[in-house]
Order: structure tokens, then sequence, then C-alpha cells
């Protein structure tokens, strides 16, 4: 990632502060003009909502005497589950949203392995700024890791470069979001502290994702921003989707890493659908994947499937 993505991160914070700050200009003006009378923010009613979504797919081939060649038997299966909660009371709101992906795959020349294994875990805390409800001064929360070991693979042989925690990524970020409607969030930070865990001895020994051989954790400090978007796009079409990026303002800030996570979800009928997800990751100190594994590469996963789809209901109280 280049200096001019770094650039835009850096111009758009400052644009936010400018704007949050002639905001709370604006809304001392009107309070000190206005008439006394009873503030709707002394109520005490919390509002929630809460809901999510489950999807399980699964896949499965087999050959007999095929002259075309090809697996005799191969298993697939996919699953996603998504839970959010939100919470709202005058001026304060405080969104939690759950992420699981888990994916497996068997195949009788590959064998069993997975394909995909994710956990994250994002929660803001935001103080409403403005009378319209779009500026929030907020602190952020993220967790992300994942639940099994996890391989690469040369010539069908496996090598052990991931598990529980390892790496495990703890992002603690103050800033501005702005919320221009209910689909759309975008949340800017100068100052983001991020930790990366690597609790495995035996992958801490060896070193990777920035964290040095041997040790268990390193911290940066950077500027971050978060964009989450949620649309209906047209009828029976849904999409969700996430962008993180984060410069290090230690070591070489023009190479922006990028975390971006996107679900396309089809609904074929109650409770089957199709799905798509796309995740891209750039991490410039994950260097696994090149030829001569010195050098960062975009790392890549796409997945389609069609089985069960179900809407976790949606509470409110």
């Amino acid at each position: 990632m280049n200096v001019k993505v770094l650039l835009l991160m850096v111009l758009l914070s400052g644009g936010t502060v400018l704007m949050a700050q002639d905001n709370v200009v604006t809304a001392l003006k009107r309070e000190a003009n206005r008439n006394i009378k009873r503030d709707n923010d002394t109520s005490t009613t919390w509002n929630w909502k809460r809901g999510g979504l489950m999807s399980f797919n699964l896949a499965q081939g087999s050959l007999s005497n095929w002259a075309a060649g090809g697996d005799n038997f191969s298993l697939t299966v996919n699953g996603y589950f998504n839970y959010f909660i939100y919470y709202k009371k005058n001026r304060h709101g405080w969104d939690n949203n759950i992420d699981i992906n888990l994916g497996y795959i068997q195949s009788t020349s590959q064998g069993s392995r997975k394909n995909d294994d994710r956990f994250d875990y994002l929660s803001k805390y935001g103080y409403k700024m403005d009378t319209v409800g779009k500026w929030f001064l907020t602190a952020l929360f993220n967790f992300r890791t994942q639940f099994f070991d996890g391989y690469t693979y040369s010539n069908n042989i496996g090598n052990y470069t991931s598990s529980l925690l390892s790496p495990g990524y703890f992002i603690l970020s103050a800033g501005f979001d702005y919320k221009p409607d209910t689909k759309l969030s975008v949340f800017l930070s100068p100052i983001t502290s991020r930790w990366i865990v690597m609790a495995n001895k035996t992958l801490s020994e060896k070193g990777g994702y920035g964290v040095p051989k041997g040790a268990h954790s390193y911290n940066e400090i950077g500027a971050f921003a978060t964009l989450n978007y949620n649309t209906v796009i047209a009828k029976n079409i849904n999409y969700k989707g996430r962008v993180d990026l984060f410069s290090n303002y230690q070591h070489q800030p023009q190479n922006v890493d990028l975390f971006m996570t996107n679900l396309f979800s089809f609904k074929i009928n109650r409770y089957f659908s199709a799905t798509y997800t796309l995740d891209l990751i750039y991490d410039d100190d994950v260097r696994l994947f090149g030829p001569t594994k010195d050098a960062p590469g975009l790392q890549s996963k796409s997945l389609v499937g069609i089985g069960f789809l179900k809407p976790i209901n949606i509470k409110r109280r």
C-alpha cells in the first residue's frame, strides 16, 4: 500500500477533527440561545437491537471409473455465523458485532484440511456530538484470530504457520465515527494501538507476522480507519462488507495494512440461499507466500456455496 493512501487517511482524520469541532461550537451557540426546557437526554430508557445471520453450505462429489480424471471423493463444508447487539441511550451508543467463519475440505488426493477459519469481534462506544446523530466521539476495540492450526502447502506437504492466538490481533483506538444512515459507518483515528500476539511457543520461535523471534507479542502505534457497510442491493440480494486500514508510524508508515471482507447472499427461498464471500488481506509483515518468502503479498480467499441460510430474529426493548 503506498504513501497516497496514508496521506488520504491523515487528511480525512484532520478534516474529521475540524468538522467535529465546528459541530460542537455550533451546538454550544444553539444551546446558549435556546429557552430552557426539559431535556430528552435525561431519559433512562435503553434501546436495544439484536440480530444476526447463520449459513451452512455443503458440497460433495464422487467419481468412479471416470476417464477425465479427478478425485474419487470430495466433501466441502462451510459455516458462517454473525451476531450483533446495538445499544442506544440518549447521546450514547454501543455497537457489538461478532463474525465466525469455519470451513473444512476432504478429498482423496489431498486428505483433510481447513479452508476457512476466523473469529472477529468488533466493539465501538460512541458519544453523539451533533444534534442530527451523524458524528460520534468513539472508542473502538477489535479482536481477530482463528480457532485451529493452520498450514500452507507445497507439494502437498504442510508447513505449520498459525494457530489460536498465533497470530491474534488486538486493536484499541480513539477517534471519530461518521454514521450518515443505518447502512454505513466510517471510523477514523489518528492514534491507534495494535498488539500482535504469538502465544504458541513453536510459532513464536519461528517469528513472523511482525513479531520478533522468541517474543510473544509486539505493539504498534499508528493511524487506523474502518468502514462498515450493509445494504440490500436488490430483492433477495444482500451485501455486508468491511474494510480496515492501518499505518504503523514506527515502521514504513507508507505500507498500509489492509483487511477486507465481503459477503453477498442471494436468497432462493425462506431457508436456502447462495452465498459468495471474498476476503483480502495485505500485511507488510506477513511474508509466507512469495517464492523466496522475503516479500509481502496480497492474500485472497473466495468461497461460493449454496445451502441453509437463516436470519436471527431481531429484538428490541
